[in-house]
């Protein structure tokens, strides 16, 4: 049905071609079929249909075969139920969105399906935008009649100076209609009922009238709940789920009822933890299910944290940050669990509101970080790995986002917690010590960090973080704490760290002599990643990538790029990104063929004030590099003059080594002569059987 003639077939299948008739048949058989599989095939190759194809005839096709598609819904239990949401999707998102029969099929959908199916075809409607995008042939835009085509029209006609380039059997866009209303509140329904179930066992109040309009007192929903532990568990999850992908679309129902969920969510966290006291026969054997479930906690974890984005009560607020703290104390909180707490308690506290005329935190977010930071100094001492890694993270982000306000920095340096992060630099286990070098970086940056002292040594005098870092860099038997100490390096760097800032020359030539020496291939990269930072500091930023710039480079300066490369030679940067270009891990070449390739923009046109001629090294480096690129990597370039810097980057084909690189490594096997070469390998072993080699 695709082709130059798509615009044109009727939407009757009766007028289609013989070949698309029987595959429309095969399909109509299909539908028919006792055979769950086959079904489930056929409600596939229609999804992908909707999906792909677009013009008028699948619309005739979706008239020709919803009424076998309706019947499905006819059966108990719904056959190929996942399936069937997906091609009503499928359609909502494709077919004419003034076609009542579609809205009437998904309404009928929604309530012949159990509640746990039908979430994901509720999810999807709500998700649907309230104008629907159709395409119309060129030669029907000028025969409407009616408002809503004379308005798109009107659109069409103002835009059609974009449009008069294109070739003429291009279709284009109109609006259709917004979802109905009434089929928006029974899908958003769905959603709230497990939700509204249980507030209701839990004999919370109902909240302002129209709550939860029609999701409250539904028989069915509670005895799924109560049906089995899976049962509710599944459904909870699903539900929490599909609530919290929906809560920041711009196209959620409105009223968003912020509050209701709120609640819901605190008291489902406290039916998994046992604090709840449901009155309620129903609440009671509800809270008999849910205790100690780490999924369900998981999920309502999850659900809280994307409530963080809209505003609440202070009560509930309140309310949120005791279950949220209740939770971080708890012994019976997993690993899993607590690291999502953290995670939700982290989102709650960067959305909470500020002072007005002050940037400083709340007096209800400052009380509860008094109350949270002994639980910090607790939880970093666990004996659970991923407790103290997931309390690391959480400090790493907190210390980023509030690090200059005064009241978290009075609350974190009145506790232990700067000391028992540094102490953590040498955890045994690896992810720890990695997550402990990004927080004590952080912290640093911010002036929170003080100076660690050497433990083999106690009168010694302390050493600075920067040394640590640097000792972890070259000595760590692990690559996760030295990628870390790279990329707080970089940073520093970048930002004027005072410890980087006081001598950047030094810090620069030990980091990038320790990072040439690793065997990890992503701390040789963010090592050149810091040397980029550190060219830009000397030569300025780079410039826009955009092909359509049309500016030319800037250049530096001859002084200033004299200098620079005397510096850049000094901490022996070119040794680094030229041993670098040759590097077996192709991630590393293309980072310093880019660094390179910076350089030579900024020093190619005005040269340098020692030409290349005047160097008598040159042709010894040209040839160390040639060794270098033939794999052996044994001899030092030693010393590099400006002069013969500038001289090899207007010697090396770095735009033809980049091109080189983009390539995937599997190019010459996917190059169209060595599947030719397959072709006739494999016609010269099958023999007679040649047809079987494609």
């Amino acid at each position: 049905m695709r082709g130059p003639a798509e615009g044109r077939r009727s939407p009757q299948a009766c007028d289609w071609p013989a070949c698309a008739q029987k595959i429309v048949g095969h399909i109509e058989d299909s539908l028919c079929s006792t055979d769950i599989p086959q079904v489930t095939q056929a409600l596939s190759v229609l999804t992908t249909a909707f999906g792909h194809c677009h013009g008028l005839w699948t619309q005739g096709l979706w008239v020709r075969l919803s009424p076998l598609v309706a019947r499905l819904l006819e059966k108990d239990p719904v056959p190929a139920s996942h399936s069937l949401v997906d091609l009503l999707l499928s359609v909502a998102r494709s077919a004419p969105s003034s076609d009542r029969d579609l809205w009437e099929t998904l309404a009928q959908t929604l309530s012949h399906l159990s509640p746990t199916q039908a979430g994901p075809l509720a999810l999807g409607i709500l998700k649907l935008q309230d104008c629907f995008i159709h395409r119309l042939p060129k030669d029907r835009r000028d025969s409407w009649s009616s408002p809503a085509q004379s308005r798109a029209g009107f659109i069409l006609r103002t835009c059609s100076a974009a449009f008069c380039h294109l070739p003429s059997g291009l279709t284009l866009w109109i609006l259709g209609h917004p979802v109905p209303q009434v089929l928006r509140t029974q899908a958003f329904g769905i959603l709230l009922q497990p939700l509204a179930c249980v507030l209701e066992a839990a004999a919370q109040a109902p909240g302002p009238p129209g709550l939860l309009e029609g999701a409250a007192a539904d028989s069915m929903m509670v005895d799924t709940l109560l049906s089995s532990k899976s049962a509710c568990v599944g459904l909870l999850c699903c539900a929490l789920a599909h609530l919290g992908l929906l809560q920041p679309l711009p196209q959620r129902p409105s009223p968003w009822p912020q509050a209701p969920l709120l609640g819901a969510a605190v008291t489902i966290l406290r039916l998994c933890s046992g604090s709840a006291a449901p009155t309620s026969d129903v609440g009671g054997r509800l809270c008999a299910i849910l205790v100690g479930c780490g999924r369900v906690q998981r999920a309502a974890l999850d659900f809280l944290g994307a409530l963080s984005q809209g505003t609440g009560p202070q009560e509930l607020v309140t309310q949120v940050f005791s279950v949220l703290l209740e939770y971080l104390v708890s012994p019976e909180s997993s690993s899993m669990v607590l690291k999502k707490a953290f995670q939700a308690t982290l989102r709650w506290l960067l959305s909470s509101p500020k002072t007005p005329g002050c940037c400083d935190l709340d007096p209800h977010t400052q009380l509860f970080l008094r109350e949270l930071l002994p639980v910090l100094q607790k939880r970093l001492c666990s004996p659970c790995w991923e407790v103290r890694d997931s309390v690391l993270e959480f400090l790493t982000q907190m210390t980023r986002h509030c690090g200059g306000q005064a009241g978290f920095r009075q609350a974190l340096l009145a506790s232990e917690v700067p000391e028992l992060t540094k102490q953590l630099l040498r955890d045994p286990e690896s992810y720890v010590r990695a997550s402990a070098v990004t927080a004590t970086g952080q912290l640093s940056s911010w002036g929170l960090c003080a100076t660690p002292a050497i433990p083999e040594c106690p009168g010694a005098q302390q050493e600075s973080l920067l040394v640590e870092l640097l000792h972890i860099l070259s000595t760590d038997s692990e690559g996760f704490p030295r990628r870390a100490v790279m990329q707080v390096f970089t940073e520093w760097l970048r930002d004027g760290h005072a410890d980087v800032a006081e001598d950047a020359e030094r810090f620069v030539a030990g980091v990038l002599q320790a990072a040439s020496r690793d065997l990890d291939w992503e701390v040789r990269a963010q090592g050149l990643e810091l040397a980029l930072v550190f060219l830009e500091q000397l030569l300025g930023q780079r410039g826009s990538h955009c092909p359509y710039a049309v500016a030319l480079p800037e250049t530096a300066p001859p002084g200033v790029l004299d200098q620079a490369l005397q510096v850049l030679c000094r901490v022996q940067l070119f040794e680094f990104a030229f041993r670098a270009l040759f590097d077996c891990d192709r991630p590393v070449a293309q980072k310093s063929c880019d660094l390179l390739l910076f350089l030579r923009a900024k020093a190619a046109p005005c040269g340098s004030s020692q030409e290349a001629g005047d160097s008598p090294n040159v042709a010894s480096v040209e040839a160390t590099l040639q060794r270098w690129q033939a794999g052996e990597q044994g001899q030092p370039l030693g010393y590099l003059e400006p002069g013969a810097v500038v001289a090899l980057l207007r010697s090396i084909d770095l735009e033809g080594l980049r091109d080189t690189l983009a390539e995937s490594s599997d190019h010459v096997e996917k190059s169209p002569q060595s599947l030719l070469q397959d072709m006739l390998a494999a016609v010269g072993v099958l023999g007679e059987n040649e047809a079987d080699c494609y």
